[in-house]
């Protein structure tokens, strides 16, 4: 019991923090059509994270994960992914032909496999093995996909306006769809190959619970 309510402590603190970045977020971004268009996504997930949250709570670092990817959208939707300031100041200081914020964005993204491997592990026969791991990686990079999808659909809907530019995030590289699911890729890789004991010791805690 007194595991299960620091738990929710926990859960509770990381929603106020991704709230008030939110919030931050909202306050006067660089335009709030490509804001809208870069948060909704994080902003979906994050309700209906919410609203099963007492029908099926994932473990704490899936929260987490999920805090810091939405954290990670919010800033890139206030001021755009190709203009966030520090990735600029890298770039020009390391003489970078390109703001690498959406390029380590979605490699970031790759965290997501994380949690897609926990819902595999909680709602399939699937137990921990290679075809797990195979699946979590396959789905991992299906959303990246599909998200690359939207983008482009986005960009003919709205016939390559400014607002579809800058959430395209291209910058000028005609490879940068592939670049970004190769990204997402390799990260959820390195996620399964760092996290999975860890993860596993939370399921584990979860069951005992």
């Amino acid at each position: 019991m007194l595991r299960k309510k620091t738990g929710t402590k926990i859960h509770l603190t990381l929603l106020l923090i991704v709230i008030a970045i939110f919030t931050w977020s909202a306050i006067k971004p660089v335009g709030y059509r490509i804001w809208t268009l870069e948060v909704l996504p994080a902003v979906i997930g994050l309700l209906v994270v919410i609203a099963v949250y007492k029908k099926f709570q994932l473990t704490t670092l899936s929260y987490l994960i999920i805090a810091i990817l939405s954290i990670f959208t919010f800033i890139g939707g206030h001021y755009t992914y190709s203009e966030v300031p520090l990735f600029n100041w890298i770039k020009d200081d390391f003489h970078f032909e390109r703001n690498h914020y959406d390029r380590f964005g979605h490699f970031l993204k790759g965290l997501l496999v994380i949690v897609i491997r926990e819902i595999l592990v909680r709602t399939s026969p699937l137990s921990n093995g290679k075809w797990l791991a195979f699946l979590s990686l396959s789905v991992a990079l299906a959303i990246a996909s599909l998200y690359e999808i939207i983008e482009w659909l986005v960009s003919v809907i709205t016939h390559g306006g400014k607002a579809s530019r800058d959430f395209l995030g291209t910058q000028g590289d005609i490879w940068d769809s592939q670049w970004d699911m190769s990204l997402t890729l390799s990260g959820s890789i390195i996620a399964l190959v760092l996290l999975t004991r860890i993860h596993n010791k939370y399921l584990r805690k979860k069951t005992d619970g």
